[in-house]
């Protein structure tokens, strides 16, 4: 039996931009991308500690030690700039692995979005 669980989270970080003409997706800085392990093009859930909304998008890396994380296209208008984020992915995997598996959790600095 396969099960879905936590693979990532970037616990409370706060929205850099929010670019309502962009394409779509989210910018990540690729420092915390990796911290987390997180891949371009991943499926990401966003939730908005602020105003309580939840979305699904995609990644894409922004420049590294940034603390970028902008919010593109449709989803721009779920967040504003200095809301509370928390990114979270997920994985399908084996039930028995899955007992054992140990999800990648980062926080990051709250007011600069940076590794400590």
């Amino acid at each position: 039996m396969q099960i879905q669980v936590v693979k990532s989270k970037i616990h409370r970080v706060k929205c850099t931009g929010a670019d309502l003409n962009y394409i779509g997706s989210i910018t990540i800085d690729e420092d915390l991308m990796d911290a987390a392990n997180i891949i371009q093009g991943e499926k990401v859930q966003i939730v908005n500690n602020d105003n309580g909304e939840r979305l699904d998008t995609y990644v894409i890396p922004g420049p590294r030690n940034s603390g970028e994380i902008t919010l593109n296209g449709a989803a721009a208008r779920k967040v504003a700039v200095g809301d509370t984020l928390i990114l979270i992915t997920y994985a399908f995997m084996d039930y028995e692995k899955a007992k054992t598996f140990k999800p990648s959790l980062v926080f990051p600095d709250e007011a600069t979005n940076l590794l400590k």
